[in-house]
Formats: C-alpha cells, structure tokens, sequence
C-alpha cells in the first residue's frame, strides 16, 4: 500500500511524480466514484502543462467506476463550481495548483450541488481507498462528453449586475497566463452586446501553463508591479489580477495601489447590503473591525468563521448569509452555491463604483484610515504552538478579550492581533488592525514589538 502525502486539509495538492501523478489521479478518480457514486460529475482544468494528461486520468478512474464524465475543457475552478451546482450532475474535480510552483498540481473536488469535500467530509476516505486500492467492479463503465459551461456561467454572471447602472471605465486585466483570460472575453464579447462602456486592457492575457512571467499568484509583492503600471500608464479605473485558477482576484485603485483583500470583504459587504439591508455577512476572525463597522453602519449582520472555505461556506449555509469574505481574496455568494468566485467580486465593484460616483481609492481610504492593518506576515518557526503561547504569556496581564475561533485572537481595545498556524504549509500566520481614533501608534510598532516576540 503506498502512503499518499498528497491530500491536504481542503484538497489534493502535491509535488508532480513522486507526490502526484496520472496513476494516483486514477486512483483517485475510482476512488471518489465508489465512495459517492453519482451517476454524473463535471471535470476541468487550468493551464498547468501537466493538468490535461492529469485530467484524462482521473476522467478514466471516474469512467471505470461507473461514472459519466462531462469534460468542460480548460476551466477556472469556479466554472467546474459553476457546472456541479448549475448541471443536473452530482459533483465535480478541477485539476489545478492555482498559485503553487510549476512543478506542482492538485485537485479540488466538490459533491451535489458544489459542497466542499475536505479531510473531515471525504478526503481521508478517499485517501484510503486510493492508497488500499481495492475497487469494486462494475456492471457498466461511464461514458465521457465535452461540454461547454461558458456561455450558461456568462449569463449566471450577468445576474449579480445591473449593467444599466454602469458607467464609464477603463479596466487593466491580468489573467497572470492562467485560466482567467477566456471568461474575460467572454465577460467582454457579452458586454459589447449589451453596450455597457467598459474598455478593457489586457496583460499577461493568454493562457500558457510555462507562466513566462511568473507563477500567477498576486499575493506577493513582486507579481503586483506589471498590473500597477498598467493602470498608471493606460490611467484605468481599476485594475484586477487573478491567481492561476482565478478563484481570487485582487484589486487596485485608480493609482495602481494595491487594495489589501479586507477593505474589499468592506467593500462588497457593502455592495450587498445597500441592495438588501438585514442580510448576514459571514468573515473569518483574522482582521474584523472594519468589516464590522461597514454591516453595521449598513444595517446587516455579521457573522464569524474560522478560515478556510469549507468552514465558512458551512456558516454561510447554517446562516443563510448572502455573502462570505477571506481576507486572502477569497470571496463567497449565497447565489454561488456558497462557493467562492474570483469574477463576481470585481463585477460588484465596477457597480459600486459607479453608484457611488466615487473612485476605488476613495471608497476604500477612509476604511484603510480609520482600520490599518499590517496585512498577513509569515513566519517559519521551529514550534508554532510554542510560539503562539509564548505571546499569550507576554501580552497575559494586559488582561486583552481572547477569542480561540481560528489560532488566537487578542483584543486591547485600540489594537488586536491574530495568531495562527497555517492549515497549509509549516509557517506562523501574524495579523494585526488598529483604531485609528483611539490610537496615535503605528501599526508597524506593533508589528515590530510582536515580532520582535516570535523571532526573539
């Protein structure tokens, strides 16, 4: 039996060969088809040179399970979300790394109606079965067919906008080489039809899975200087950059800045709430006060989740909410299937901004001047439970409110900090926000003073 080291918490992610390669996307394939048996699931990819031959293998373990497969072809991971709550099919696999190194791939999987599948609903049995290998025959083996999801996810899209309300504006787009560009055009080509004034200019637009300018993952500070200078160069409105399977998509401002992703949980919350007042608007617990602030001051209510998208689609679910928000960009609709989408939150914002007749900058600096935030820091640290206490142990008889929703969160009152193990990868995620009225000192002295703890 060969120990699998591929499955993660919330999907399959793993180095190509030894970790990941079409005999284990085979068996996981079978594995998946004879745990849940549906009769059909959808199946995609994103441009990674490894996805397709991946794909066909998994296709193979689903077909020799009895399952039919409908192939959507290459697709961002919401389209394969998209097609698994929109099809009468039940459930789907998208074989993507999104913004892991090039020598790397992995899937995400989802059951009826796109409810997450990870180590606590399925993953670990999948597992099993894929390391045991031991498969049942079957009566009749599943057929496959192509099918194009593309023009039924346009016209979903189109329902979360009134593109009537549209104004003017110059949009820069970064598809980062991944599988963003072809919704894009799709977005576009609909747009044209429609004669909603939006112009588009495009970068790093085509689809090439060698990623000949980097790995698509805006998160770090070095990819974000390409879709900064476009904005100031072509003087856009916006501008918006996706990772490889475009299940995020991060925003800058009119003067290239990068808007971190919880002024746009902000931002969008708002969006919601001036539609519909009262509405539950769900957020992980690692920043809050600004999102607090906006569904209060926009009459909703606010709800916590730990991080991760299986928890906070549960919430979502258990709450009936009608929007869901990461401040990793990840951003979540009740319309959705509850599913995260990298293309609904930039739709909302074009409308936002032209409503209010404001630029992104402004909308959002007040949020950034009355909140700062440090942003998430990452550190490697031998023992992250050891580390964690000993900040505990420190700030203790500053008598702070502690909340255990996600690692720890203390709260001074003019500060708060939130400190957790990574889910992923072997690192100390640091956060910290401010009260800018209640508090004259720097966000960055705290990040200093905190630092200055964890690498001392």
């Amino acid at each position: 039996m060969i120990k699998l080291t591929c499955f993660k918490a919330y999907d399959i992610r793993g180095k190509l060969g030894e970790e990941l390669n079409e005999d284990i996307a085979y068996k996981i394939g079978r594995a998946y088809g004879q745990i849940y048996q549906p009769k059909t699931v959808v199946i995609g990819c994103d441009v990674r040179l490894s996805s397709e031959a991946l794909k066909q293998a998994t296709i193979r373990g689903l077909n020799d399970a009895g399952v039919n497969v409908l192939d959507l072809g290459m697709t961002g991971t919401e389209e394969v979300y998209f097609g698994a709550f929109h099809l009468d099919v039940q459930g789907g696999i998208e074989i993507t790394a999104s913004h892991n190194p090039m020598d790397y791939n992995g899937m995400k999987l989802v059951r009826e109606n796109s409810r997450p599948i990870s180590a606590d609903t399925g993953l670990k049995e999948i597992r099993a079965l894929a390391e045991k290998a031991e498969f049942s025959e079957v009566a009749q083996k599943g057929t496959t067919q192509n099918y194009n999801i593309l023009p039924e996810f346009i016209e979903h899209l189109m329902t979360y906008i009134d593109v009537s309300k549209i104004r003017p504006i110059k949009l820069v787009v970064n598809a980062g080489n991944g599988a963003a560009g072809h919704v894009v055009d799709a977005i576009q080509a609909k747009f044209e039809t429609l004669n909603v004034p939006i112009e588009f200019v495009k970068i790093h637009h085509e689809a090439d899975g060698t990623f000949p300018n980097g790995i698509p993952n805006p998160l770090l500070i070095e990819n974000r200087d390409s879709t900064r200078d476009a904005v100031l160069k072509h003087q856009a409105g916006m501008g918006i950059a996706w990772d490889g399977d475009f299940d995020r998509c991060f925003l800058f401002d009119e003067k290239g800045q990068f808007i971190e992703g919880y002024y746009i949980v902000g931002l969008l919350a708002q969006a919601f709430l001036l539609k519909q007042s009262g509405e539950k608007i769900v957020h992980d617990p690692r920043l809050v006060w600004n999102t607090l602030d906006v569904v209060e001051q926009y009459q909703g209510v606010a709800v916590q989740s730990k991080s991760g998208h299986a928890f906070i689609k549960d919430v979502m679910r258990e709450h009936n909410a009608v929007y869901g928000g990461e401040m990793s960009a990840h951003h979540y609709f009740r319309d959705f299937a509850y599913c995260d989408s990298g293309m609904i939150p930039w739709l909302l914002a074009v409308v936002v901004l032209s409503e209010t007749k404001q630029s992104l900058s402004s909308l959002v600096e007040e949020m950034i001047a009355k909140f700062p935030c440090s942003g998430e820091i990452n550190f490697k640290v031998a023992d992250t439970q050891t580390t964690i206490q000993k900040i505990f142990d420190h700030y203790d008889e500053q008598k702070p409110v502690i909340d255990y929703t996600d690692g720890v969160s203390l709260d001074f009152g003019e500060w708060r900090l939130n400190v957790r193990a990574s889910n992923t990868e072997p690192l100390l995620r640091l956060n910290i926000e401010s009260r800018r009225d209640q508090n004259p000192k720097s966000i960055q002295a705290y990040v200093d003073e905190v630092t200055q703890l964890i690498e001392g």
